[in-house]
């Protein structure tokens, strides 16, 4: 699934795993600060506070990355393999799609006020909107399999954080997530069938 998302553009990558990672360093920090309330008992150091405070940062995160990285052609634009000059080379360049060029919104509820950014910062507030609120849950999953088996960390690989696994537990939720919603809304339906001529097939 994440070569496939690699595919429709660097992007969906970037945010989707840094947003994953921004709202894993949130929790902590403030867990840390202003933790009080218990989340999960499966994760007693996980607390209400990290949790909404994280929700907050990486939605506010998304918004702000992802308007910067617009602007790169190579983040924006699909990879595909290309036949030129009898070499099937990769190809990042293209045209910019509808998402990724400047749009005004006027919305009811902001009683008149308009906003101008990129169609993919709001597909990038949904997408941070699930790695604030649902991704964790990756995370709460692998703790019960480490309390199940009586340990407290996957691996040693990599000090004080519980090895490589507890890096990428969220990360398996995210990733099948963004596959879903650009197969969902960001993918044109299509029935054609273009047929590609490679050397050597």
């Amino acid at each position: 699934m994440m070569v496939k998302i690699i595919f429709e553009g660097l992007i969906w990558v970037v945010i989707s795993v840094t947003g994953v990672a921004c709202n894993d360093i949130g929790a902590f920090l403030c867990g840390k600060i202003f933790g009080r309330r218990p989340l999960i008992q499966v994760s007693p150091k996980k607390t209400w506070e990290g949790f909404i405070g994280a929700g907050i940062i990486t939605i506010i995160y998304g918004i702000v990355v992802s308007t910067i990285l617009c602007k790169y052609e190579y983040l924006i634009c699909p990879l595909e393999y290309r036949n030129i000059s009898g070499q099937i080379t990769l190809v990042s360049e293209c045209e910019r799609s509808s998402l990724f060029k400047i749009k005004t919104y006027s919305p009811q509820f902001l009683f008149g006020t308009s906003i101008t950014t990129f169609p993919f910062v709001l597909h990038t507030f949904w997408i941070c909107l699930f790695g604030s609120i649902i991704a964790p849950f990756g995370g709460f999953f692998a703790s019960g399999f480490k309390r199940a088996f009586k340990v407290k960390d996957f691996g040693t690989v990599i000090p004080g954080h519980g090895g490589i696994l507890d890096r990428f537990d969220c990360q398996i939720f995210m990733t099948t997530f963004v596959n879903v919603y650009i197969g969902t809304f960001i993918k044109e339906p299509s029935v054609s069938y273009e047929e590609k001529s490679f050397p050597g097939y």
